[in-house]
């Protein structure tokens, strides 16, 4: 198939972007470069675009005339949603919306979304299945929740148009062979920034918020592999060319880690205790998010291969490691 993917510089589009090439479709990535690299783009051509530029976004998608469009291209940071809302709602709301315009004006027939377990919320039930009401707590969950109904309303008015959202949960690891990974100038994930911090690059790991309600008074995530999200997306795209319906999967592996299990894996992969320091909480984080992914596992088949944290965290710090040297990095 020939797959348009905005936002493939990035950490998990450029793995999709990977796994689509290595699985021979005809790949285009759409990225600002805003926080995405072009070297990070293994298959495929590269357009340097805006999704707000909508003149280049139109010809690009008249051009390459795509089966599908996946969309990665968002802001992510919760809490710089909080300070800065419009900034979530106008890249993750408006810039959607245009993209979903043009796809739909291009008569594009299958759209994959990057969405968020961040939608649900702080769910009354774990693990959190679909069917679990949205009530996000924080603008990036309202913005990717917004961008939903948009996709939901416009696939009901134009049959021709269909559509797959995937909710991530805590996204970790990278390629197994070092070629990407992580490259954010400010990293906000845990284990990114725990193991930059193992490095040197910052002086000690925050862990924010100890009383919550759980077992160690930390904050309990669902982390999944990026290979393992990777595929998600393909058995999506599957799912599409096959004539499958509209559908909405939650990605995760069904169960959570505090941040200090976290940190105590970390420190086992690095060989040392890297400094820690317990502050308060951080605003828009709530205390525990587990996936229920059953649906992915048996509508789409999806089968996880990397769902053991050990694996995320070597992954992720050999990547670190080698993007150190790579950079010239002490």
């Amino acid at each position: 198939m020939r797959v348009l993917v905005t936002g493939g510089a990035g950490y998990i589009g450029s793995h999709v972007v990977k796994l689509l090439g290595e699985q021979g479709h005809t790949v285009m990535t759409y990225d600002n470069l805003s926080t995405g690299n072009a070297w990070a783009v293994l298959a495929g051509e590269l357009v340097v675009g805006d999704l707000a530029d909508t003149t280049l976004l139109q010809a690009t998608l008249r051009d390459f005339a795509p089966d599908a469009v996946m969309h990665f291209a968002a802001s992510i940071v919760v809490p710089e949603s909080v300070s800065d809302p419009l900034k979530y709602y106008t890249n993750n709301t408006a810039n959607t919306l245009k993209l979903i315009q043009a796809v739909v004006a291009g008569r594009v027939p299958h759209f994959i979304f990057s969405s968020t377990a961040a939608v649900y919320g702080m769910p009354q039930q774990l693990p959190v299945s679909e069917s679990a009401p949205l009530l996000p707590i924080n603008p990036y969950g309202t913005s990717k929740m917004m961008s939903e109904l948009i996709l939901r309303d416009c696939a009901a008015a134009h049959p021709g148009f269909r559509y797959v959202a995937l909710r991530y949960f805590n996204v970790a690891g990278a390629d197994l062979s070092c070629r990407i990974g992580q490259a954010y100038a400010m990293p906000t994930h845990l284990i990114t920034r725990g193991l930059k911090t193992a490095q040197g690059v910052f002086p000690e790991l925050l862990i924010f918020g100890t009383d919550y309600d759980t077992p160690d008074g930390t904050c309990i995530r669902d982390y999944i592999h990026v290979d393992d999200l990777a595929s998600a997306h393909i058995c999506a795209l599957e799912h599409l060319a096959g004539g499958g319906a509209s559908d909405i999967f939650n990605c995760g592996y069904g169960r959570g880690f505090s941040v200090r299990e976290v940190v105590r894996v970390m420190r086992e992969v690095v060989g040392y205790d890297f400094p820690v320091r317990e502050t308060g909480r951080r605003a828009g984080d709530p205390a525990a998010l587990i996936a229920d992914s059953r649906k992915l596992q048996q509508s789409l088949g999806w089968k996880p291969r990397y769902d053991d944290l050990h694996t995320m965290i070597r992954s992720a710090w050999a990547w670190e490691q080698h993007y150190a040297r790579r950079h010239q990095r002490p």
